[in-house]
């Protein structure tokens, strides 16, 4: 399809929308919004954005910033294993390039927390580098465009989408193309496609075969653990007990109430332990993209006497400045600590 690239090109100039990170070559900064918006959308990614371009102007910025304030910040965003990798290859960057951005796909490629999609986004719209990106929104595009039913979580998949993505850029103009076919994805060929509003609407086999609704397709299934997890809030009218988790797990080094995991939300498995709550517990169900966590929180009007070294002893009024996983901050969100 010769005039793949020039249709969308002329449909991106007249409909995309305007971002803060579409204002910017700076590398430092598309990387940075390339990974916010790893598992985010858009409209939650640019108030993030926005924050971490304000607060840390600079990779050596980001660099020097400490873990826990890091963390802070990325607080809501979920998927904390982002902001740790972002850290890592700031410093990476500051002691290895000499605060110098990486400016070749093979350089960024070898970030951590940065995979092809990603060093082929920087080393385009930085860079102008002639790298094809392929994401959700692109495997959608094309699947459907040219019918492909090959799963996209295959191996085969991989390599044929990605060859068919590298024939289709503009190699004059490669940001702006990959761009462009994320922006159609993203805003037109979604899951329940707008194919009237679509300017590959007449190259369209998928549209012509009515097979879009079966595009793109997966061999696999993602398969969903659940947990369960019983809080623990204990206060003293003032104060709560905070621990930090500390194994390598979810939400590693962020802070929580006290936590007790268990085959169930039953109270049986700890039952010595929530004889003496204040009032009737509140239960949450929280889903990840392979988890599926069940919890519970107990409410208790006292301070342990005995405490494990992980546990702080916080000010009601302090603790939205630590850390917390999203399934905390819902809890606070509607709950009341007295």
């Amino acid at each position: 399809m010769n005039d793949f690239h020039l249709l969308i090109a002329d449909w991106y100039r007249l409909n995309q929308r305007s971002l803060p990170w579409r204002q910017t070559s700076n590398p430092y900064l598309i990387w940075l919004s390339e990974i916010i918006l790893q598992q985010t959308r858009v409209d939650q990614g640019i108030s993030y954005y926005k924050k971490f371009a304000k607060n840390y102007p600079t990779v050596t910025d980001l660099a020097n910033a400490e873990e826990i304030d890091l963390l802070n910040d990325w607080q809501g965003l979920g998927y904390y294993s982002r902001a740790r990798n972002l850290h890592f290859s700031a410093k990476l960057i500051r002691d290895e390039y000499d605060a110098k951005f990486p400016s070749t796909y093979s350089e960024i490629l070898k970030l951590k927390g940065v995979g092809k999609y990603t060093a082929a986004a920087i080393a385009s719209m930085a860079f102008n580098e002639n790298r094809a990106v392929v994401d959700g929104n692109v495997y959608r595009v094309l699947s459907r465009v040219f019918d492909m039913d090959t799963p996209i979580d295959s191996t085969t998949g991989a390599k044929e989408f990605q060859a068919l993505a590298d024939e289709l850029i503009d190699p004059n103009n490669p940001g702006d193309h990959n761009q462009a076919i994320m922006e159609l994805g993203a805003t037109v060929c979604t899951p329940k496609p707008k194919c009237d509003e679509c300017p590959l609407n007449q190259q369209c086999i998928g549209l012509q075969q009515q097979n879009f609704a079966d595009r793109p397709v997966k061999a696999k299934k993602t398969k969903v653990r659940d947990r369960y997890f019983h809080y623990m809030i204990y206060s003293d009218g003032k104060r709560t007990i905070l621990e930090k988790r500390e194994t390598k797990d979810i939400w590693q080094n962020m802070f929580q109430f006290p936590l007790y995991e268990t085959t169930s939300l039953a109270n049986d498995e700890i039952g010595e332990l929530v004889k003496n709550q204040k009032h009737e517990s509140v239960e949450i169900v929280h889903i990840l993209s392979h988890q599926k966590i069940h919890a519970k929180f107990h409410h208790f009007q006292f301070l342990p006497e005995t405490q494990p070294e992980n546990w702080i002893k916080a000010e009601h009024a302090d603790i939205q400045n630590y850390p917390l996983p999203r399934i905390i901050d819902r809890y606070l969100e509607k709950n009341k600590i007295d």
